[in-house]
């Protein structure tokens, strides 16, 4: 840093920050105040320290940072002068509790600045100004806790869109799991049996060797089982159970769809009659049966289970836990994120197209707000159609070379009256208790104001079209709301 200059009062009283003070309080600041330089990179002030200083930009850019998630984000940056940081808050210093700096600030260009000691700045803020002092606190003291309300209310619309759409996708699959196991438990009860009764039925020992290389060959027969159409699949069973009826095999017409569905035919039943003739042909058949029946639940609970590991990969995805805000992603493994953690909401008679351009290339952004974004838009898209309609996901290329993702809904529309509207913040058209209750504005703070895209829509009667545009690449600092 240079050596300490002063300002003068008159250069004071150009700082719009200063320009409606007296001549008095002008050299009151110009004595306690010096000019300070930071070079190109260098940090003004660290998130969490204590706050000794307010300062105002002269000249250069500095970027305002925070600490998010185990990283850190870029609020805004600014080159406008007179624009000011450090000790917001310091004329609260009476209270007894030191204040920290709320953020970080850098210096991204050389940086010029009038400096001024936060216990000064606060003591001519509260002997200057007293009433507004007073109405500043209550402010800082009523914003931040409506800040809280609003972060976590955030914070818990979107656990409990996780947790809905988690738990009922879930349900299924474990079901399924839970299915297979207890039926599992049976006929591995009636495997034993079976073992008995083979070993009991008085093959001899090339027989018993013959009768489970035949098992061997049924189990490679269902794993590469082809797809039989319905008619097919229902004369081959009646052909099987016939055979199986009159050879004496006990419930022929249960057995008989357990070996069509391993790609079993007459020609194997009729090799198993020659391995094991007589007596011992009912165990020849029933155990081999049985073993399918094993592997076949096998399956399913394998084929359950990795649908669990899915679920929960997707509803990591769209928490995007343990992941750096900023990253490198591809927008399509969100919006298929976000479409599993709603599915409960789609029912049966909504219809959901997936319109995508896989070759559209990854994009830098905040994967984990974007999912807001999906999420909201949605959400409302499925409760416009009330059960019933086409939702509709559409990623493509637009023409200014910014990816572009759409979310049409077949619903009535959007009144003309509220069309222009639904950006606002709280603004909703929606009863109390349904939906987040938070209206498009995240939405629209997300998209243009984080990632400095842009988001419209388009609604008539039966069509409704979201569209959302995001730079495809670095979307560089966030810009400051100016609606």
């Amino acid at each position: 840093m240079s050596p300490r200059e002063r300002l003068t009062p008159d250069e004071l009283r150009t700082l719009f920050l200063f320009a409606e003070l007296d001549d008095d309080q002008l050299a009151w600041l110009a004595d306690r105040g010096h000019v300070v330089e930071y070079a190109a990179g260098n940090t003004i002030h660290a998130e969490g320290s204590p706050a000794t200083c307010f300062l105002v930009l002269l000249s250069g850019t500095l970027s305002m940072c925070s600490r998010v998630q185990g990283g850190e984000v870029e609020l805004f940056r600014t080159d406008y002068r007179g624009a000011y940081t450090g000790a917001f808050n310091a004329w609260l210093s009476d209270r007894g509790v030191t204040e920290l700096y709320p953020s970080s600030s850098r210096a991204v260009t050389d940086c010029q600045l009038f400096e001024l000691p936060a216990a000064e700045f606060g003591r001519a803020v509260k002997e200057w100004f007293p009433m507004a002092a007073h109405l500043l606190e209550g402010a800082a003291t009523q914003g931040r806790a409506a800040s809280d309300t609003i972060e976590r209310h955030e914070r818990l619309v979107a656990l409990g869109a996780v947790t809905a759409g988690l738990t009922h996708e879930l349900n299924n699959p474990v079901a399924a799991v839970m299915r297979a196991s207890d039926r599992l438990r049976d006929r591995l009860a009636g495997m034993r049996a079976d073992i008995a009764q083979l070993a009991n039925s008085g093959l001899e020992p090339q027989q018993m060797e013959a009768v489970g290389a035949i098992i061997g060959s049924a189990l490679e027969h269902r794993r590469a089982a082809p797809e039989l159409s319905p008619l097919d699949t229902a004369d081959r069973e009646d052909e099987l159970a016939d055979w199986l009826e009159d050879h004496g095999i006990p419930n022929p017409w249960e057995t008989a769809p357990t070996l069509v569905a391993a790609g079993l035919d007459l020609a194997w039943v009729e090799e198993v009659a020659e391995v094991a003739p007589g007596e011992g042909l009912v165990a020849a058949v029933l155990y081999p049966v049985r073993v399918l029946e094993v592997d076949s639940l096998i399956d399913e609970i394998t084929e359950a289970a990795g649908r669990v590991s899915t679920l929960l990969a997707q509803a990591k995805q769209y928490t995007q836990m343990d992941r750096a805000p900023l990253q490198t992603f591809d927008v399509h493994e969100g919006l298929d994120a976000t479409l599993t953690m709603l599915g409960h909401k789609l029912g049966d008679d909504i219809e959901v197209v997936r319109d995508y351009d896989r070759s559209l290339p990854e994009i830098a952004a905040y994967p984990g707000e974007l999912n807001q974004v999906w999420t909201n838009l949605i959400d409302n898209a499925i409760d416009a159609m009330d059960g019933r309609g086409t939702l509709t996901v559409r990623t493509r290329r637009d023409r200014d070379e910014r990816l572009a993702v759409e979310i049409g809904d077949t619903g009535p529309g959007i009144p003309d009256e509220a069309r222009n509207r639904v950006f606002e913040p709280f603004f909703t058209t929606k009863p109390v208790g349904k939906g987040t209750g938070l209206g498009l504005d995240i939405a629209w703070r997300i998209v243009v104001g984080r990632h400095r895209g842009d988001i419209n829509v388009e609604s008539e009667p039966g069509r409704t079209c979201f569209q959302v545009l995001l730079p495809m690449g670095d979307p560089g600092p966030p810009t400051v709301d100016v609606r």
